[in-house]
């Protein structure tokens, strides 16, 4: 199909965020030449939408290449009208415009112990070796070690197979036991899921034989290689597949009182870095990217549904978590959460999440020098984002002092669940971000650059440190009146250096 092409001139001083996610670390567009492609999410999320500061935003239903060059932006696409649409003054006008145009909010919100309490993850404690006992002992640790009782993720190999999606009987016995021993607890229960199928598993020549795997080139089952080895795909495009899995879901949430699911994988199939063993034939769409957009609307009818990877589900009432991060002080790892997830809400992923805290990477942590100084700016940087997930225990990777500083960061997030709960319910209803850009809440202040600290709303200002050793940092203070949780005030617009020892998240309040 030929390609059609849209040149568009950028106004001075205009910056734009949107795209894949991942890339938000290089965001805001504009200063710099850049090119994207937007059929690779770069394993996380993404949407066809790009707003600017100068109130401007960009649409278009299907992924596109877009090149920003100093003066213009050019697009590459394949068949419909790209939306330019302008004259909105500030960045939060166009922002919502579009939002209400192309994906307005639900009207929904995940289960609010989403927000009021950590998230726990049994990745990096259990691998794939997760059991019943386990489960419990590592919710006992939880609570005896002063954490509260938050979201509990059954990770990878619960289940008899991948397909098979009914637990393991030999690992987890009596699972209606434990969901009623982690309630009384004060837990909820999400499980690990993914669309592979173990192609000779009865299940899999099963779902063979109804057409629900998605097909190659010949007609035949499909094969992709991922990090587990080599599978079938559910076809979720297909009406009676994507049904399939949802009452066998259903039946999890029925039988056992699951409270949610962690939906992993389900990666564009266009995505250049994951292209593997066979061409995918999708039975119900040809359009780039619409596979990962089928995934993600599975999540809409649980309370908990975590997705890594998605394609225009703006407004919808999903958990949405930022890729697996190394180790790192880096912009791969933690000087990416901020930007990245200015970028996710910006393209209407308000109930995000930074990557968890102590890793999510299998085996990074004994493969790199373990550095506890940075799980606790880790801890301390997610505090406060919309959500906050451990995988790695405080209590095994540090001492007692750090373990406190995490604490710390957790008690910090118990005292805001309330302000964390209604901005929760404000974007479920408005779609506005509750991690927000500087630029977002103070636009035209000369906040645009602003990436390492983020509102919380309009009135908290959060300043994470992200720098090893560092033990101050510059604080870009706006307009107004600010209230430090070191009871300073600080009178602005001013840039501020501020003490911050490894014991302090700074933090401050408009007044």
């Amino acid at each position: 199909m030929e390609r059609l092409i849209k040149e568009i001139q950028t106004l001075p001083g205009e910056l734009w965020w949107g795209g894949a996610i991942h890339d938000g670390i290089r965001m805001p567009y504009g200063a710099d030449d850049v090119l994207l492609d937007l059929t690779n999410l770069l394993e996380n999320s993404g949407a066809p939408f790009f707003v600017s500061n100068r109130g401007r935003y960009i649409w278009h239903d299907r992924p596109f290449s877009i090149a920003f060059r100093t003066g213009s932006i050019r697009i590459e696409y394949e068949e419909g009208d790209i939306v330019l649409a302008g004259s909105f003054a500030d960045l939060p006008r166009a922002f919502h415009d579009g939002a209400n145009e192309f994906f307005p909010a639900g009207g929904r919100y995940p289960d609010p112990l989403a927000f009021t309490a950590p998230q726990y993850c049994t990745w990096m404690e259990m691998h794939y070796e997760p059991t019943q006992d386990k489960t419990i002992a590592y919710a006992r640790e939880i609570l005896s070690h002063g954490f509260p009782p938050g979201v509990l993720i059954i990770d990878d190999n619960w289940m008899e197979d991948y397909g098979t999606w009914a637990f393991h009987s030999a690992r987890f016995p009596d699972p209606k036991a434990m969901m009623e021993t982690l309630h009384e607890m004060g837990f909820k229960v999400m499980l690990w899921v993914c669309p592979y199928v173990s192609p000779d598993s009865f299940k899999g020549r099963m779902l063979d034989k109804k057409g629900f795997l998605v097909k190659d080139d010949e007609g035949r089952m499909a094969i992709r290689r991922w990090w587990n080895g080599c599978s079938a795909v559910l076809d979720y495009t297909l009406p009676e597949a994507f049904e399939w899995f949802k009452a066998t879901l259903d039946e999890l949430v029925n039988r056992y009182g699951i409270d949610g699911f962690k939906f992993d994988a389900g990666d564009p199939s266009g995505d250049s870095s994951w292209v593997w063993a066979t061409s995918f034939r999708w039975q119900g769409t040809t359009i780039p990217n619409e596979d990962c957009a089928a995934y993600g609307r599975l999540g809409l009818h649980y309370p908990l549904s975590e997705y890594r990877a998605s394609w225009k589900m703006g407004g919808a009432p999903l958990m949405q978590r930022l890729r697996d991060k190394p180790h790192s002080w880096e912009e791969d790892g933690i000087r990416s959460l901020i930007p990245n997830s200015i970028a996710q809400g910006l393209i209407g992923s308000a109930f995000n999440c930074p990557d968890m805290v102590g890793g999510g990477w299998d085996g990074d942590l004994q493969a790199t020098p373990f550095d506890p100084e940075l799980f606790v700016r880790y801890a301390q940087c997610a505090a406060l984002f919309p959500m906050m997930q451990f995988s790695t225990a405080p209590w095994k990777a540090l001492n007692e002092e750090f373990v406190s500083y995490c604490l710390d960061a957790v008690k910090l997030r118990l005292r805001m669940g309330p302000e964390l709960l209604r901005l929760a319910e404000e974007a479920g209803r408005l779609g506005t971000p509750i991690l927000r850009a500087m630029e977002f809440v103070f636009p035209g202040q000369g906040c645009e650059r602003v990436k390492d600290q983020f509102m919380l709303g309009d009135s908290i200002l959060v300043a994470p440190v992200l720098a090893k050793g560092a033990k101050e940092r510059v604080i870009v203070f706006p307009e107004g009146k600010w209230l430090g949780d070191d009871e300073s005030y600080v009178q602005g617009p001013c840039e501020r250096t501020v003490e911050a020892p490894l014991s302090r998240l700074p933090w401050y309040r408009r007044q």
